[in-house]
């Protein structure tokens, strides 16, 4: 009886030791539908790693830059693993901010993932972060409302033609908008979309001098454009709208077009989330004067804070949720058209994958014609498509964001709001030092 009672104990003391010795993983990402199911699907890594905790803080894009850009830089130690962008890595990486991801197991094949996203998350020769999915952006439209109207949809439509299409598009009454398209205010949120669509007009953020280039002809096209659309075919309220109130609209039926990122397109042919499931079309995106940075090239990626005391279970849980064993998983749990996109060539070659995603090749293409160095019909100083890759352009593509966000609720003219954006960039460039060196 005794031996029992001892052996019980010692078997009650270990537990108590593992609970204890238990090192908690705080995760800091974005409210997108993806890092939903990883949050989900991490049971199952806790199962397999019974020592490590998983703490989420799961928030709204530009709230989550904001709290993890301040917690990096001041090196507070909040988080182990942040989910950061393609701008972001390889300039934190230089500031000394993020573990390199080195001595990488060979079972994470980290050669099968895309040069292009490799490359982008890299510094001097280092990556820097895993990529969770990888993005370009293409035209999502409703195939039912187009042929509907008599409308053929080209491989890569024009500005005229979703100009045109928009207005034949739409319906009030019914509750369905000719065209949704990002008005949230951020750097990462309507500029994200609107530097795309400034480059193909043939306009870009600076010029060889590191002088800006806003108050031009071409941004004033595009974005005359833009707000007439979405003033006159566009949902109400549509200066509060980021990509995850758009996938909502146009997987409940209210968007015949939609130009965004090209990993809604799992979301919006899941049943479970898309009302509209089997009336979804895409083709890439459209193109004006130049088809020259139309498609934008971003990553979603799990880093490692230098200032996180985890680092080594923080290790191992970016390389559980960007390996291929997790795809797999997504795939059997969530079905092969919601697995996280565009990180691995060994997707792009899984049969399944190939067979429920028919937007796969079409996706491929779009991010393998993105060119974060020719980007714009002109020459520029800067690396970036949808961005520009300097540590300024976050404060910068912000302030011209709510500046533009102005404009669309008609509280700026638009010449006014160029010419301060204009009067605005030229200061903080010439305080940091640009165009002196």
């Amino acid at each position: 009886m005794k031996l029992r009672k001892s052996a019980l104990l010692i078997a009650a003391l270990s537990l108590t030791a593992t609970a204890q010795a238990a090192t908690t993983v705080t995760i800091g990402t974005v409210n997108n539908g993806d890092m939903v199911i990883m949050q989900k699907l991490s049971k199952q890594f806790e199962q397999q790693n019974p020592d490590i905790k998983l703490d989420w803080v799961v928030l709204e894009e530009n709230v989550l830059r904001q709290r993890l850009t301040t917690d990096i830089a001041t090196k507070s130690g909040q988080f182990d693993v942040a989910t950061i962008g393609t701008y972001e890595v390889p300039i934190w990486a230089k500031q000394g901010w993020l573990m390199p991801l080195e001595n990488l197991p060979a079972d994470y094949a980290v050669d099968d993932i895309l040069k292009s996203v490799r490359d982008g998350l890299s510094h001097e020769g280092k990556l820097y972060a895993a990529p969770f999915y990888a993005e370009s952006s293409m035209l999502f439209y409703r195939k039912d409302l187009f042929e509907k109207a008599g409308i053929t949809m080209p491989e890569q439509p024009t500005w005229d033609n979703v100009k045109q299409w928009a207005e034949k598009l739409t319906d009030k009454k019914a509750e369905v908008y000719g065209i949704c398209l990002r008005g949230k205010p951020g750097w990462g949120e309507n500029f994200a979309f609107l530097s795309t669509m400034i480059n193909t007009y043939g306009g870009q953020w600076f010029d060889m001098n590191w002088q800006p280039t806003i108050d031009t002809p071409e941004w004033k096209a595009a974005i005359g454009d833009y707000v007439e659309m979405l003033n006159k075919y566009g949902p109400p309220g549509a200066a509060a709208n980021g990509f995850n109130e758009n996938l909502t609209l146009f997987a409940n039926g209210k968007c015949a077009m939609w130009i965004d990122a090209t990993v809604a397109a799992g979301l919006l042919y899941n049943p479970k989330q898309s009302k509209v499931s089997d009336k979804v079309g895409f083709a890439q995106a459209p193109v004006a004067k130049t088809p020259k940075g139309a498609h934008w090239l971003w990553a979603w990626t799990l880093a490692i804070p230098q200032s996180s005391d985890a680092k080594d279970a923080a290790k191992k849980f970016v390389l559980w949720a960007t390996s291929k064993p997790y795809i797999q998983l997504v795939g059997e749990k969530e079905g092969w058209a919601s697995v996280p996109p565009g990180t691995r060539t060994s997707t792009y070659e899984n049969p399944k994958y190939l067979e429920a995603a028919p937007f796969a090749k079409p996706v491929l293409a779009a991010i393998n014609s993105a060119d974060p160095t020719d980007q714009t019909l002109n020459p520029r100083p800067y690396v970036g498509i949808q961005y520009v890759g300097i540590p300024e352009f976050q404060a910068i593509g912000t302030q011209v964001g709510q500046t533009i966000a102005a404009v669309l609720t008609g509280k700026m003219p638009l010449d006014q709001a160029l010419k301060s954006a204009q009067a605005a960039t030229a200061r903080t460039m010439t305080q940091a030092g640009y165009g002196k060196k």
